[in-house]
């Protein structure tokens, strides 16, 4: 069964197993439609009893999710609260992370900023080792990652890839965030499909309560590390930080020349599709 939002389509495999499909061409861009379609469908996974597992993939082989908008069109995403009392942006990537049922990025494509942050929240993350490009790229046009990307990526990679990442602005391939800790693992992209329908379909056939108890154990022991740092990295980021990554650079020419000619070629058309 196949249900269809404006950015992305909910294929029902099965009760215990979907597969969430980005459809927002051309690029798979984070804006307000985009947000809405996500709380809508946590809506949708918390309300059901037989979920086990969802899968997060794309249309385009070119853009799992590109980046945030940067347009101004994200209406109240960085404002708005949400469920958890947190704003919309931050709410979607916590309670996707503290869902009982497990999320899996199935990632060919282009993944920057917020929407590195959004497979950074789901629980496991494979991607495809020759289409993939991974990278929180905020510092390059003079913001902070505002959704996740510094409390999250440390614990992972460790502090001075962190660091590396997010301060150099540069993409990632799928071999390198292997190796760093960035993705569960990085597959030949002939093999990607069948190596996550397999997990998928695996640990759906599983009894709910395990794998829920088990989530969350995980999730409690992964919050009591970061609780033992000098700054207590958050799981939820902190909110000057989000308003900040909301805010153009004050320089743009600084700005132009802080990106790569790959990244500045899918502003534009990003700029142009939603202008």
């Amino acid at each position: 069964m196949t249900e269809a939002a404006r950015s992305l389509r909910v294929i029902e495999e099965g009760p215990a197993y979907w597969r969430v499909v980005f459809d927002y061409p051309p690029f798979n861009i984070a804006d307000a439609t985009l947000f809405q379609d996500l709380q809508n469908l946590l809506v949708r996974i918390d309300a059901s009893r037989s979920l086990r597992v969802v899968v997060f993939e794309s249309a385009s082989p070119d853009f799992f999710l590109a980046h945030f908008d940067l347009t101004g069109k994200t209406s109240n995403v960085t404002t708005a609260v949400g469920p958890s009392g947190m704003p919309i942006l931050m709410d979607t990537y916590v309670r996707l992370t503290k869902s009982p049922v497990v999320s899996i990025a199935k990632i060919r494509g282009c993944v920057r900023g917020a929407c590195s942050e959004f497979v950074l929240a789901c629980d496991m993350r494979f991607a495809s080792r020759e289409n993939t490009r991974l990278g929180q790229p905020e510092v390059g046009v003079g913001v902070n990652p505002g959704g996740g990307g510094t409390e999250r990526l440390p614990p992972l990679v460790g502090r001075g890839r962190a660091l590396e990442i997010i301060l150099s602005a540069n993409d990632f391939d799928g071999e390198t965030a292997e190796r760093y800790g960035y993705v569960n693992r990085a597959l030949p992209d002939a093999e990607l499909d069948g190596f996550v329908d397999a997990l998928a379909r695996r640990i759906a056939s599983f009894d709910r309560r395990p794998i829920a108890a088990a989530k969350k154990l995980v999730n409690q022991v992964s919050l009591a590390k970061r609780r033992s740092s000098p700054r207590r990295p958050q799981l939820v980021p902190d909110r000057a930080d989000l308003a900040r990554s909301a805010t153009a650079h004050p320089d743009p020419a600084k700005a132009r020349t802080a990106t790569g000619p790959r990244f500045r070629e899918t502003l534009a058309g990003s700029a142009r599709h939603l202008s």
